[in-house]
């Protein structure tokens, strides 16, 4: 019994990744708006890796607003709820919902659509190829994060987005390593404001843009790159980022498919 156990998972593990060592896409973080892409890219027949640093997917969505389970979502977001069928109530002209239902169900809906999801795996790099973004380098999170000298791997992608919160781990390493100038004022990562919910909200979906050839940026991490504020504990914004993210990758793979 041992034996197969042990096998069942490493054979069925290693299948997954080495199917998609060469995707469509790749996506960097599984918070709400990486997974958000991640399910409507899956969904439209894209080959999707989705890598998370932590054990657990779903960036900051579980703890809700200072770790009461609550969230709250714009009224013109009730359809994405009932399409997910996520149960609000309404509060203040808001829809508010259960955080741990909400981010059960986001992850629920990406993996079924047909993402892969790599947890403890960390993008420490990006791969280039002819100026453009080709893909990414990972290892595993705790060799990252006890500092061992192991060498990562390479995933390949036609496009790849960085979902990864206020750090926006990304762009700052291309920026960085590569001498690259972006389209931001100061031809780098601004860096994020301080909270004012509104701009923020309204600044996270016009932020979702190709900042690079081949890398795309959403969510908090759009924000950070372009230097708009951050919102708080309300998530609408972020939802519809990833919707954007979604129809900006897969436009840009179509394109390339001409």
């Amino acid at each position: 019994m041992e034996d197969r156990v042990t096998r069942s998972i490493v054979e069925s593990y290693t299948q997954k990744l080495s199917h998609h060592l060469a995707s469509d896409a790749v996506i960097v973080g599984a918070g709400p708006s990486g997974l958000v892409a991640a399910s409507l890219l899956a969904r439209r027949g894209r080959k999707v890796a989705l890598f998370e640093r932590s054990l657990a997917p779903g960036g900051g969505m579980w703890g809700g607003g200072m770790l009461m389970s609550r969230i709250p979502f714009q009224a013109e977001l009730l359809p994405f709820l009932e399409e997910i069928g996520v149960r609000h109530t309404l509060k203040e002209g808001l829809l508010v919902v259960d955080s741990i239902e909400m981010t059960a169900a986001l992850i629920q809906r990406a993996t079924h659509d047909g993402t892969a999801l790599f947890t403890c795996q960390s993008v420490e790099d990006l791969h280039l190829r002819r100026g453009r973004v080709a893909g990414v380098v990972v290892n595993w999170s705790p060799v990252v994060k006890a500092g061992l000298p192991v060498d990562p791997l390479v995933v390949s992608a036609r496009v790849v987005l960085d979902s990864t919160g206020h750090p926006a781990d990304l762009v700052k390493t291309l920026v960085r390593k590569n001498n690259i100038t972006i389209s931001t004022p100061s031809g780098g990562v601004e860096g994020e404001r301080s909270l004012e919910m509104e701009e923020g909200e309204r600044a996270v979906v016009e932020a979702t843009k190709e900042v690079f050839p081949g890398l795309f940026v959403s969510g908090m991490a759009a924000n950070a790159v372009f230097g708009f504020a951050r919102m708080g504990p309300i998530f609408g914004g972020m939802l519809l980022s990833g919707i954007k993210a979604a129809e900006l990758m897969d436009a840009s793979l179509a394109k390339g498919e001409a």
